[in-house]
This record gives structure tokens, C-alpha cells and sequence, in this order.
């Protein structure tokens, strides 16, 4: 075997060999773990939260929608399932209209 064979097969065994960790790194990394939803597709006026579910997006309204969870200061409803994150970008909390989960 020539010497210009024998790099391109130490080339292929270290791609082969590559990959084949990375491959099973990936599997080994969480053992039991269940893997991440795909994204899903939200119709409009809806926005997708942490936990993958759709939820409606703030909205301006002069009394509280039934299923409106929080007030933003800048005066809408928020639907927002957690504290964390709700009424960002519409200046924070004003309050809750319910008790919802950290």
C-alpha cells in the first residue's frame, strides 16, 4: 500500500471515529431523558410558552378577560402561565389576577 492510501485511511477512520462519538455522546449525555417537543405551530395571536403550550399574547381590553392571569403596567391582560417572564416587554407586572406557579 503507498503512502497516499494509507493517509486517506487514517483520514477516513478519524472521520468515522469522529462522528461515532459524537453520535454517541449525544445518546449517552442524558440517559432516560426524554428528548424536547418539536416546536409547534401556534395559530395567530397566540405565542409559544416554556412548557410548549400556546398561549394567548396580551391584549388591551377595559375589564380583565375571564382568562386573563395577570395585569402588565402598560395596561393590557397577559395570559401568562408563570411569573417568570410575564408582561416582559410591556413594562413588568402591575398584578396578579390569579395565583400562577413561579
Amino acid at each position: 500500500m503507498n503512502n497516499e492510501m494509507r493517509c486517506a485511511d487514517v483520514r477516513l477512520w478519524r472521520i468515522a471515529l469522529i462522528a461515532g462519538i459524537f453520535v454517541t455522546g449525544a445518546t449517552l449525555a442524558a440517559p432516560g431523558a426524554e428528548a424536547a417537543p418539536a416546536f409547534i405551530s401556534c395559530p395567530a395571536g397566540d405565542y409559544e410558552n416554556v412548557d410548549h403550550a400556546c398561549v394567548h399574547r396580551p391584549e388591551q381590553s377595559q375589564t380583565a378577560p375571564g382568562d386573563a392571569t395577570v395585569l402588565c403596567r402598560d395596561g393590557e391582560y397577559s395570559f401568562a402561565q408563570h411569573r417568570r417572564g410575564a408582561c416582559s416587554g410591556h413594562g413588568g407586572v402591575d398584578h396578579w389576577l390569579v395565583n400562577v406557579p413561579g
